[in-house]
């Protein structure tokens, strides 16, 4: 929270903003969300574009979009893509484990709902995305202007010029800036090295962003106390999504330790024991999105469901691969939306926007891939997917 403040405060995030035209900002809106949304299918990438969001918001606004756009084609995408993965190891692979189902089995149905979904998404991000170019420049300035001003007014006078609102200094990024974001790519680059090769985890990460804004806020001339007071700026944004996401999880863990979920998910799954089975498939999606909100890990939520859902399933002659993708899809695209999603309130907190916000961009983009999502699973009950 603290890096993500000095480095909005730090980059004049409006430069160049409308500079681009719509043509080639949609190109790099595809391309970003074709990326992310890879990453997504692969690892269930959400957590780790917290440390990214400073550098997609700048790339955002200065192609003359919004930061709603820069969360779309990043978290967005990336959610789609686990939520729609065919190999995503922490989501459908534990599932088709507990179900007993083999790794990777009916791939081929997932991959077109995959190709479907990824679509929709960003034709809709690519759609808001011009919306919001149409009039980039006073809205970026505005937002930009809006994120300093939060910092600005705790920090000394004589820093008062460091973190000026953007429309206030040269568009072009001065030097300090351009050092801010290598600075940012750097620290990337340096994660991505641990994870792959030293196993780094969320403590590792943790220390490199301190490291990061520290170093950061000194190259951008804000010196040790301006660097502090930036990152207790920082933190006070955060505190909202903080205290919801840990009284989320003190809810989920006393009904976990209670064997409360237990009774909770067998209440909810017993009304459609009796139904026709494609009208059970179709309800076992709606009780894994609403289970997803007081249980937003998707492979907790896999552990605690699947082994009710799958002897449901097998006496309503159900595949239990039907059931993996009731499962896949309710809690995968629940976190598109849900506020105990750690990743989420983070990377809104980091661009600066809002979670009404984010909701009104969402929530149809939602209901459209959980259209996709029941259209796969009734041709799945259909066709017999095993």
């Amino acid at each position: 929270a603290g890096t993500d403040a000095l480095v909005r405060a730090l980059t004049p995030a409006d430069a160049g903003a409308g500079g681009a035209s719509p043509g080639q900002g949609t190109l790099v809106v595809i391309a970003v969300s074709i990326v992310f949304a890879i990453g997504g299918v692969l690892i269930g990438l959400q957590e780790e574009i917290v440390g990214l969001i400073p550098v997609l918001v700048i790339l955002a606004t200065r192609l003359g979009y919004d930061r709603v756009t820069a969360v779309a084609m990043s978290l967005g995408a990336a959610v789609l893509g686990g939520a729609f993965s065919p190999v995503n190891p922490f989501g459908v692979g534990v599932a088709q484990k507990l179900a007993e189902l083999p790794l990777v089995s009916g791939w081929a149905i997932r991959l077109v709902a995959l190709s479907v979904a990824v679509a929709i998404w960003i034709a809709g991000t690519v759609r808001h995305a011009r919306g919001a170019w149409t009039a980039a420049a006073m809205p970026a300035a505005a937002a930009t202007d809006a994120s300093a001003s939060a910092v600005a007014p705790s920090l000394a006078p004589s820093l008062a010029p460091s973190l000026a609102p953007a429309s206030a200094i040269a568009p072009s990024l001065a030097p300090r800036h351009a050092v801010v974001l290598l600075l940012v790519l750097a620290a990337f680059a340096t994660y991505v090295v641990g994870a792959l090769r030293l196993d780094w985890g969320f403590d590792e990460m943790s220390a490199l962003f301190l490291v990061l804004g520290i170093v950061a806020g000194l190259a951008g001339g804000l010196r040790v106390s301006g660097t502090a007071e930036a990152y207790v700026a920082g933190f006070r944004d955060m505190v909202g999504a903080a205290v919801l996401v840990g009284v989320a999880r003190a809810i989920y863990l006393v009904l976990e330790q209670g064997r409360i979920v237990d009774t909770i998910v067998s209440g909810l799954l017993a009304p459609i024991a009796g139904l026709p089975a494609t009208v059970a498939a179709l309800g076992m999606l709606v009780v894994q999105t609403i289970v997803h909100v007081p249980v937003p890990s998707t492979s907790g939520q896999a552990v605690l469901t699947i082994p009710i859902v799958t002897p449901l399933a097998d006496l309503m002659g159900l595949s239990r691969q039907v059931a993996v993708l009731a499962y896949q899809y309710g809690a995968g695209l629940a976190d598109l939306f849900t506020p105990t999603n750690g990743a989420l309130m983070a990377v809104l907190a980091g661009a600066g926007v809002r979670y009404g916000q984010w909701l009104r961009f969402v929530v149809p983009l939602f209901l459209l891939a959980m259209t996709v999502a029941a259209a796969t699973i009734v041709v799945a009950v259909a066709i017999g997917v095993r």
